[in-house]
């Protein structure tokens, strides 16, 4: 089983603007003091990448385009769809995922984002909408995937005259701008850049898409597993390589929307670890080592809960 336990980065860790970047997933729980102080360095590195959609409604298609430009400085992605340069003004932005609205704010002369809303989906991840016209949410909001924060524009810094489009950003806590923007995704598949044709899948899907796999990380194997009536399943991980257990709660119903989540693992001896709050698709992962002890595990989703006894001791 195992010996140290991991911080599920939350909003009250990540809310930091500069070149840094998603249920969301939300709320960090430290394993332990001394893993508290340097899990903000990799949470970046052991948290499951949010499952973006497109950032506008279903069924819409969107050219992107990421060639470099004085404004482009990694995996940025400009999206348009008219055929005439103003054809896109006004239309409809929507969250690309679950999570919590940190900046919604005009950047003045700082930078060329005009109209900026950036999104906190957890784990370390960020999301970035720029040249809006107008931002339909504001900061401390709590968005669900598919929501419309905004509507597309042209704004930007002082003397910065743009045509309307959409400026796209997916970006990491792991390291500082602009290595920390990352390869957009959309309904799981890498975006094709320089450019490619898209059609949104932004259309509230029923299936949580993460297992519990996923979630805890490579080389973890479902040992265990609990329902939570119908509102999802707590999951009983292990690993062979390196001796850890993990728990994750999937949900099953409210996906996308931030709700009372929990996951819990307790090594006989020990102190229980805990990662609850309110988020999109999961909770957890947390991890221990048993170092041949037994182990008691459980969460919560949709007001059901499980508790084991101790046991898969060894």
């Amino acid at each position: 089983m195992r010996l140290t336990s991991i911080v599920k980065a939350g909003l009250a860790l990540l809310l930091g603007i500069t070149a840094g970047s998603s249920t969301g997933f939300a709320a960090a729980t430290a394993a332990s003091a001394a893993t508290s102080a340097t899990a903000g360095a990799s949470v970046a590195a052991v948290m499951a990448e949010p499952f973006f959609q497109l950032p506008f409604p279903c069924g819409q298609t969107w050219t992107g385009d990421s060639n470099a430009s004085s404004a482009h400085q990694s995996w940025e992605i400009d999206f348009n769809r008219g055929s005439t340069p103003d054809a896109d003004l006004g239309d409809p932005v929507v969250a690309a995922a679950s999570g919590t609205v940190v900046i919604s704010a005009h950047q003045g002369s700082a930078n060329g984002f005009g109209n900026l809303i950036k999104i906190d989906h957890g784990g370390g991840w960020y999301t970035y909408y720029a040249h809006l016209r107008i931002r339909s949410v504001s900061a401390g909001a709590t968005v669900s995937q598919g929501q419309k924060i905004g509507e597309v524009g042209n704004t930007s810094k002082p003397g910065n005259n743009i045509s309307p489009h959409l400026h796209y950003e997916v970006r990491t806590d792991a390291t500082t701008y602009p290595a920390n923007i990352q390869k957009a995704k959309f309904n799981g598949v890498t975006f094709g850049y320089p450019v490619q044709t898209v059609t949104s899948k932004n259309c509230g899907g029923s299936t949580n898409p993460y297992t519990p796999e996923q979630v805890c990380g490579s080389g973890y194997s479902v040992i265990d597993s609990a329902a939570l009536g119908s509102a999802g399943t707590v999951y009983l991980l292990y690993n062979t390589s390196n001796g850890y257990n993990c728990v994750t709660t999937l949900k099953k119903t409210s996906l996308g929307t931030a709700t009372a989540t929990s996951a819990y693992l307790e090594v006989q001896g020990k102190s229980r670890i805990t990662d609850s709050g309110n988020f999109g698709y999961y909770a957890g992962p947390v991890r221990a080592s048993a170092a041949g002890t037994c182990v008691k595990w459980g969460g919560s989703a949709g007001g059901n809960s499980y508790n084991s006894p101790f046991e898969h001791c060894g």
